[in-house]
């Protein structure tokens, strides 16, 4: 099982949470349910809604999108942080190429910690203001 700590790093990567202090990062690590899934497990299934953030632990994952891989995912790496502010449909498959261990937090979780913890909230606004802005240059590039 993954240490709190370990799962507070990965989301010191992840551009929604990347602003937020180290002990409310620890506070989101410990909502997170994680769960042992199998190889070949399919994770979010495109064109379908979203309320839920991943965070792959342990193992691998591939990402395809219209029936091709556009992605690999490792430890570490992270999917779905947009699905816990709107519900829109998912645009790519994510299935396990592996055993994995997988970190979860939906939506309904996610506005609890918020409202509980009400000074996160403008480190998380920061948080999306940069994934918007990396977006906004890959789409420029």
């Amino acid at each position: 099982m993954a240490k709190i700590d370990d799962i507070a790093a990965h989301l010191s990567a992840v551009p929604l949470f990347s602003q937020l202090s180290a002990k409310e990062r620890k506070v989101v690590a410990k909502a997170l349910g994680v769960h042992d899934v199998s190889d070949g497990v399919m994770l979010v299934r495109q064109g379908e809604a979203g309320d839920t953030f991943y965070v792959l632990i342990e193992g691998t994952a591939k990402v395809v999108r219209n029936g091709r891989k556009i992605a690999g995912l490792d430890a570490g790496q992270w999917f779905g942080e947009l699905a816990l502010l709107d519900p829109g449909p998912r645009n790519a498959d994510v299935v396990t190429t592996s055993d994995a261990s997988v970190g979860l937090l939906d939506a309904a979780s996610f506005k609890k910690l918020v409202a509980e913890l009400p000074a996160m909230t403008a480190r998380l606004l920061a948080g999306l203001a940069r994934r918007v802005r990396e977006g906004d240059r890959h789409t420029v590039e």
